[in-house]
């Protein structure tokens, strides 16, 4: 990120006085060819990782198709089940290979709500 960032300063730098002289000429030419070489520098640094990340999918796409169709229907299921993901803790593996999602535990400072839902005051 630091990487991108640093070249992305630069720009923003070099790019103010270029920009208050090209206004005098009439035209944002000189901009608009820095952004142009900007972002194609930019996709130069970036297409060994898409590559990268284009080839993990193409070698995961087999195993990616065999678990949607062995847990899609129990998955889909769970979902229309929870209403509410943000009162669970994120799944465990236990060292027997079983995955549990617990619930969160409410801070002790406050008191559950009763089960008419009505708080007295």
């Amino acid at each position: 990120m630091k990487q991108i960032a640093a070249p992305l300063l630069a720009l923003s730098l070099l790019a103010a006085p270029v920009a208050a002289q090209e206004e005098d000429n009439g035209g944002f030419n000189l901009m608009e060819e820095g952004a142009r070489l900007f972002f194609r520098g930019l996709m130069g640094e970036m297409e060994p990782a898409l590559q990268e990340l284009e080839d993990l999918a193409r070698e995961m796409r087999p195993q990616m198709k065999a678990f949607m169709t062995e847990m899609g229907p129990a998955l889909r299921h769970l979902l229309e089940e929870v209403e509410d993901w943000s009162v669970y803790e994120p799944p465990e593996i236990l060292p027997n290979g079983d995955i549990i999602i617990r619930r969160k535990t409410q801070p002790e400072d406050e008191e559950p709500l009763p089960d008419n839902g009505e708080i007295e005051l």
